[in-house]
């Protein structure tokens, strides 16, 4: 028996995304057939029925209506899956037979853009990690704010203090990374983390060189600072494969890519993170009890990321604590000042996040609006740092620009 063209359509779409549930678009719902079927009613406990498609069995179908596809998406990201989105690309009333129907972007834990599904005080970070000989190449980067590291390590136990320092949703590696001496299902159980094996073509040298070129609009690597990183540029090129892979898009809004050395911050071990409560509590993994909750006052989602970054890596270099710490005198000094940089601050909405959404094309007229709301109050912030004298405030006050020109434009 054939089976129907539909589902012949279907299956083809399948087998391209084989390692994710399919959502697959049919008028005002999202479908599941045959195995996926059966995980999504397992996983989100809703009805399991079945569609005659040609077989002599009828195949086992589930869906869920397409305006609350994000609770549902959501729900299966969080349990570790991979959800591939499949939309109606021409209009049905147009299409001569079948509609015509493309996957546009498949959300996994570490690629989710859905603000439903993420924590605005920290960061949503996919890692990339290469295992070879004796050496891990690692980049990092957080799609919904555009931030991108790269570094290299030694030593499995080094990993994992990176690993434990940044606590990402996913991580992609290759398979050496398995036979790597780091305890993968510790990683899932323990600390969440979904961790993805790909390809070994992701991973070839001259691709990987070849993507980070083109995506950064550069003619060598030396000109992103990332040379000297031969393991580091090879986590970092498939990790920008993947994104593109995933996202559909140019990720035009991943401008810089910053290698760090390990050493450039103080080294916590996994263990002393955990036993000084930096970011949350040892017994209840919560936040309340802290360090990080006795020192977060700020105002917007980007400082209370900010922040926590700083306490996750705190500087090792004089110079630089000189100049944090002459930044936060002044502050103190001037506490009619400060009030008003927070009373600027407290409308401001996520502005990191708000031009990943733009610059994806995913944003609506409400983020617009909080997007333009918040340039409002960057001049009056401006103004006041101009009377700064600390080296802190001089720097950012040289580079930093009032946007009025968008202002006005939004």
């Amino acid at each position: 028996m054939a089976m129907s063209p539909m589902m012949q359509e279907y299956c083809k779409t399948k087998e391209q995304y084989k390692d994710c549930i399919l959502f697959y678009r049919l008028g005002d719902f999202y479908e599941m057939f045959f195995d996926d079927a059966l995980l999504v009613t397992r996983e989100l406990e809703i009805t399991l029925t079945g569609k005659d498609c040609g077989l002599e069995e009828r195949a086992p179908m589930c869906g869920v209506p397409y305006h609350a596809a994000e609770t549902y998406i959501n729900r299966l990201i969080e349990r570790g899956h991979k959800v591939a989105i499949c939309e109606q690309v021409e209009d049905p009333k147009k299409a001569k037979g079948l509609v015509k129907r493309e996957v546009v972007r498949i959300v996994t834990p570490g690629t989710t853009l859905d603000a439903a599904a993420l924590d605005e005080t920290k960061n949503n970070y996919l890692m990339s990690i290469v295992s070879m000989e004796e050496h891990f190449g690692c980049a990092i980067a957080d799609i919904t704010t555009g931030d991108c590291f790269l570094t290299e390590v030694d030593k499995p136990q080094k990993l994992l203090d990176e690993i434990n320092k940044f606590v990402p949703a996913e991580i992609i590696c290759n398979d050496s990374f398995y036979m790597s001496n780091i305890d993968t299902d510790d990683l899932q159980n323990r600390l969440g983390i979904c961790v993805f094996s790909l390809d070994s073509w992701y991973f070839d040298d001259e691709l990987c060189r070849r993507t980070l070129k083109d995506h950064f609009h550069v003619g060598s690597l030396e000109g992103l600072g990332v040379g000297d990183y031969d393991c580091g540029i090879i986590a970092a090129g498939a990790l920008f494969l993947y994104l593109k892979e995933t996202q559909k898009t140019a990720l035009s809004h991943m401008t810089t890519i910053r290698p760090y050395a390990a050493e450039k911050y103080m080294l916590i071990d996994s263990s002393s993170r955990r036993n000084l409560e930096l970011v949350e509590t040892l017994r209840e993994k919560q936040k309340r009890g802290s360090l990080l909750w006795v020192l977060d006052k700020t105002k917007t989602a980007m400082g209370a990321r900010t922040l926590r970054s700083m306490l996750e890596q705190p500087l090792i270099n004089k110079a630089s604590i000189e100049d944090r710490l002459n930044g936060i005198e002044e502050l103190n000094n001037n506490a009619i000042d400060r009030e008003e940089i927070r009373e600027y601050l407290n409308p401001i909405y996520d502005l990191e996040r708000l031009m990943t959404k733009i610059s994806c094309k995913s944003a609506n007229p409400r983020d617009l609006i909080a997007f333009r709301n918040s340039l409002e109050m960057i001049p009056y912030i401006k103004n006041i740092m101009g009377t700064f004298k600390s080296n802190l405030f001089k720097e950012a006050f040289e580079k930093m620009d009032d946007l009025q020109d968008l202002y006005q434009l939004v």
